[in-house]
Formats: structure tokens, C-alpha cells, sequence
């Protein structure tokens, strides 16, 4: 009972953080805080989720699963949404008009000789 509780707990908490991602990802302005919602709040959310599948069915292979893919999710998620939002930056896609510093303006691209520098 109270493991069937606790695993609807994870799993609609789960299910509202991928909610939210996905909200953040029509609402929000630029590509920058689109990536940003989508990498924290729906990797967060698969993460519930998949600890709710775990107290649903616990075995040792379920563990061994859900804790692989849970790990795999936490470091891959972040590093995926950095990487796209660098290449969206790299790209020219502008920032929000809400932005009021772009610390990397004037940093990254090509020098005068032809060498590309990125402090990234």
C-alpha cells in the first residue's frame, strides 16, 4: 500500500515535471531558455518515472535497468542541452529580448587571422 502510494507519487511528480518541460518548450522566448527548461525539467521528470516504474516492479533487473538509465539520463540530459544551446549560440540564433548580457558577445568566433578561438 504504501509502496503503491509512494510509486504514484514519483510518477505524477514525474509526469508534471515533463508537463512543465513541455510547456517551457512553446511558452519560453529563445532557444536558450527552451533548451534550458528541456534538459533540467525533463530529465528530472524521466527520472521519477522511472524510480515509480522501479517501486511498481521491483526486482534486481528492474533496479539494474532503471538505476543505468537514471544515471544515464542525469549526465547525458545536461550535457546534450549545453551542447545544442552552444551550437544554437554558435549559430547566430538570437537571444531574447529580455536578455540584458550576452557575456560570451565579442568571444567567440573567428579572429582577424582566420583561427577559430571558443572559449567554450
Amino acid at each position: 500500500m504504501i509502496r503503491t502510494g509512494a510509486a504514484s507519487t514519483l510518477l505524477l511528480i514525474g509526469t508534471v515535471l515533463i508537463a512543465i518541460s513541455a510547456v517551457g518548450l512553446i511558452r519560453l522566448p529563445d532557444v536558450y531558455h527552451r533548451m534550458n527548461s528541456v534538459a533540467k525539467a525533463a530529465s528530472l521528470g524521466v527520472s521519477c518515472v522511472l524510480l515509480g516504474v522501479l517501486l511498481l516492479i521491483p526486482s534486481w533487473r528492474t533496479a539494474v535497468v532503471v538505476l543505468a538509465a537514471v544515471g544515464l539520463q542525469l549526465f547525458t540530459a545536461p550535457v546534450g542541452g549545453y551542447t545544442l544551446a552552444r551550437a544554437a549560440y554558435r549559430s547566430g540564433a538570437p537571444l531574447a529580448p529580455v536578455t540584458r548580457y550576452d557575456e560570451l558577445g565579442g568571444r567567440v568566433g573567428e579572429d582577424g587571422d582566420g583561427r577559430s578561438r571558443d572559449p567554450l
